[in-house]
């Protein structure tokens, strides 16, 4: 009889270990169960999809290019993804803003950086193929994000105060009247 209950704890306790390893739930799983691809916003290249959940939702990655510097072409990043619908189907579509930290979060996954890297590495050929190209690591925190800064407005560009632009009308006006 001890014999048999060995035999059935011994057997018990297999059967423990096989189904406690057929069951995900650790960071393996979690690694496996992202999908990354291209998903272009206006040109080829210029976005990434991640899908980070079952259900098809993750981001959408912008992707943009600084040529501030005509020889050099580098990341320029945009940690403000929108939310991704529909990754796994047929027409994946992004709408509204996904949290920033999501971005952060998917920036720590090697797979990840490395189509960031290989669709970068393509758009900055298709936008400024004699520049060199220069690969800037992601931001990993908000602490990291570094804002884009624009050229400064020409007073060109500027819009004039309406009361001065009445008073011009006006003058034209009266001047045009007999």
């Amino acid at each position: 009889m001890p014999e048999r209950r060995v035999q059935a704890t011994a057997w018990l306790a297999g059967l423990a270990v096989l189904l406690g390893g057929c069951g995900g739930g650790g960071s393996n799983s979690d690694q496996e169960a992202w999908t990354i691809y291209p998903l272009q916003r206006r040109v080829a290249h210029d976005g990434l999809a991640v899908v980070s959940q079952p259900n098809g939702y993750g981001l959408h990655i912008f992707l943009e290019t600084d040529t501030s510097d005509p020889a050099v072409c580098q990341p320029r990043w945009i940690p403000d993804p929108a939310r991704l619908f529909n990754g796994t189907g047929s027409a994946p579509f992004s709408s509204g803003l996904a949290a920033r930290q999501e971005f952060f979060d998917a920036v720590q996954r090697q797979d990840v950086v490395e189509a960031m890297k290989r669709e970068l590495q393509l758009l900055c050929q298709a936008r400024a193929a004699e520049a060199e190209w220069r690969w800037l690591d992601p931001p990993r925190s908000a602490e990291e994000v570094i804002p884009v800064q624009l050229p400064a407005w020409e007073e060109e560009d500027l819009l004039t105060d309406p009361s001065e632009e009445k008073k011009r009308q006006d003058a034209l006006l009266n001047d045009e009247t007999p």
